[in-house]
């Protein structure tokens, strides 16, 4: 009886060891996505998103207390600097662009814009690849047309 409790012992470990590699493979496998990092300051929150394929997020955010927009180009993983852009402005071209580039290790932003009302464009590159957001977050519609670039 004491054998064939040790064997049966084993044999939960031995499951529970490959449970635990499986656990560990599939977490190393994913990409971490680009947490946002409030770089636009306290009472920005998060509106919008949209992944740098691979390499990051752009993360729109509004302040109801201020009516502006902030958008920040977040890098899934810090290191080496590396061109990161980001930008803003109104849809209907009733402001400037406003942009912020370099070569860096995290972000790019963050930049703002008065836009209470009204849609924006927005977006953001890392290295070759970047995205583009046209039309978003007019108040409560419009979540805007995506477009990826390499």
């Amino acid at each position: 009886m004491k054998r064939s409790r040790a064997i049966a012992g084993s044999a939960v470990l031995a499951v529970a060891g490959l449970a635990t590699m499986a656990t560990a493979t599939t977490a190393t496998a994913a990409p971490t996505a680009a947490a946002y990092n409030g770089a636009c300051g306290s009472g920005y929150r998060v509106v919008n998103s949209v992944p740098v394929t691979g390499k990051g997020t752009v993360y729109l955010t509004y302040s109801a207390k201020t009516g502006k927009n902030c958008v920040v180009t977040v890098r899934n993983k810090p290191g080496k600097p590396v061109y990161v852009y980001t930008y803003l402005t109104a849809t209907d071209g009733s402001s400037e662009w406003v942009y912020d580039s370099g070569q860096y290790t995290s972000y790019a932003g963050p930049v703002y814009l008065p836009a209470k009302g009204r849609c924006v464009d927005w977006g953001g590159a890392i290295e070759t690849v970047s995205v583009s957001v046209s039309g978003s977050n007019c108040g409560r519609m419009a979540h805007g047309v995506v477009t990826h670039h390499r």
